[in-house]
């Protein structure tokens, strides 16, 4: 019988990229479910079980989403749920407001950053069950 031996430290690593992989799955599920959803799990896990720093995680997060956005918005297209005119003008504001937050972002400590995001997801969860 032949015995496979894997180092503690190969362990260690696949046990992270199949951690990231499995939040990068969750995020997928959700954001292709409802359409958002990416970030407020990216950003959290990226924090809390990799210690990235707020800014490190939000920008990856950013990273991250990409993909799923596109997966997700190739079938919303496919099966006609886009309103391209609605679309349209939300992305030029979403490119807009992406280049403000990502240097206001440079300038507002992890703190502050916090805050808001707790702000807006007490108000986002607020506005789902109203």
């Amino acid at each position: 019988m032949e015995y496979i031996i894997i180092s503690k430290k190969k362990l260690r690593k696949k046990i992270e990229v199949s951690k990231r992989i499995f939040i990068g799955i969750i995020a997928g599920i959700i954001s292709g479910l409802f359409a958002a959803g990416g970030g407020m799990i990216v950003v959290p896990a990226l924090i809390h079980i990799f210690n990235l720093e707020d800014a490190k995680a939000r920008a990856t997060s950013v990273f991250a989403i990409l993909p799923m956005v596109i997966t997700s918005g190739f079938f919303y297209y496919k099966n006609n749920y886009m309103d391209w005119n609605i679309g349209i003008k939300c992305a030029i504001g979403g490119i807009i407001g992406g280049f403000i937050g990502a240097k206001l972002l440079k300038r507002l400590s992890s703190k502050i950053l916090r805050i808001l995001f707790i702000i807006f997801l007490i108000y986002t969860s607020i506005r789902l069950v109203m």
